[in-house]
């Protein structure tokens, strides 16, 4: 099986890298080639295809078209703020480019199957505020630009999956622990700026108050979620497969549970480092999340992390040495 990874530099990216280097095979087909594909990317091994450069470049499509992957998991693209400042931009890569790909993969001449296609799409498209609980019958209202590219794409895959040209899997992401501590440019960076802080000792400011609840994912789970969305059997959740779009299930923490686990994980007065400055704009968006009616994502095998340790363990084992 040939696989390709788009936004393979990413955070995410890189993760889910690693572990498809690890396992070496999707379900029961080995790997027999995997292709990495950003702007920039790190040194690989030398088995790795690399195709670097711009997703909206002719010549980078044209490298994926003659990959020919029988299975891509799409996750390059213009993150949410970006995307907000830069709405042109949003569209020749999230919604354009996008789609130029999805027609590359699809149009693949020796196909013995409709290549599959994972695609990396955002609980943003929920918009805000988020009704209580959500649902898989909550309805998209995504209230940016980033969520709005997203949910187009959500339905033209699933457009391209019902005409038996691709077969579409699209994963609403949470938000993904714990990124570099190097300026990312997220607003929802803090989330990670936790951890990192208190598993260092050091005091941290955060622009939420302790009762601010969130979804949370480490990275590992996430690209292990990546990867089982690759073989499981949509059929099987027979009110969502149609529309191919699933939200993963998720931990439901406050800041302050949080903090609990990260004192009790690394021996230090959690409660005394952290300050609490909430802006009222940030913890509407990041702080007040709902409960997630998960279950039809969890009956297809996507998972959590289990327990706050295990997501504090897991979103940090990166960074310990």
């Amino acid at each position: 099986m040939k696989v390709l990874v788009t936004g393979a530099g990413g955070f995410i990216g890189a993760t889910l890298m690693q572990l498809l280097q690890q396992v070496g095979q999707i379900g029961a087909q080995r790997i027999t080639q995997l292709a990495a594909m950003d702007r920039h990317l790190p040194p690989t091994s030398p088995d790795i295809v690399r195709i670097e450069g711009e997703l909206q470049d002719a010549a980078v499509l044209e490298r994926i078209a003659r990959f020919g992957a029988d299975l891509c998991f799409h996750l390059a693209a213009v993150p949410g703020g970006a995307a907000e400042a830069d709405p042109a931009l949003s569209r020749r890569v999230n919604l354009e480019a996008t789609l130029d790909l999805f027609e590359v993969l699809a149009a693949r001449p020796t196909a013995a199957a409709a290549p599959v296609v994972v695609y990396a799409s955002t609980i943003a498209v929920y918009g805000t505020p988020l009704p209580d609980p959500v649902t898989p019958s909550t309805p998209a209202q995504p209230a940016l630009v980033y969520g709005a590219h997203k949910r187009a794409c959500e339905i033209l895959l699933a457009d391209a999956t019902r005409r038996g040209r691709l077969d579409g899997r699209s994963l609403r992401l949470p938000g993904i622990v714990a990124r570099p501590r190097a300026t990312s440019g997220l607003v929802s960076a803090f989330m990670s700026e936790l951890l990192h802080a208190l598993a260092g000792g050091a005091p941290v400011t955060l622009p939420v108050g302790p009762q601010a609840t969130a979804w949370w994912m480490s990275a590992q789970c996430c690209a292990g979620n990546l990867l089982h969305a690759a073989t499981m059997d949509p059929t099987l959740d027979i009110e969502a497969h149609r529309e191919r779009c699933w939200a993963l299930p998720v931990l439901r923490l406050s800041m302050g549970e949080l903090v609990d686990t990260l004192s009790t994980l690394y021996g230090v007065d959690g409660h005394a480092l952290v300050r609490y400055a909430p802006q009222e704009g940030v913890e509407a968006i990041f702080g007040r999340y709902p409960v997630l009616d998960d279950r039809s994502a969890r009956q297809l095998g996507l998972k959590d992390d289990g327990d706050a340790r295990t997501l504090v363990r897991r979103a940090l084992a990166p960074y310990t040495l």
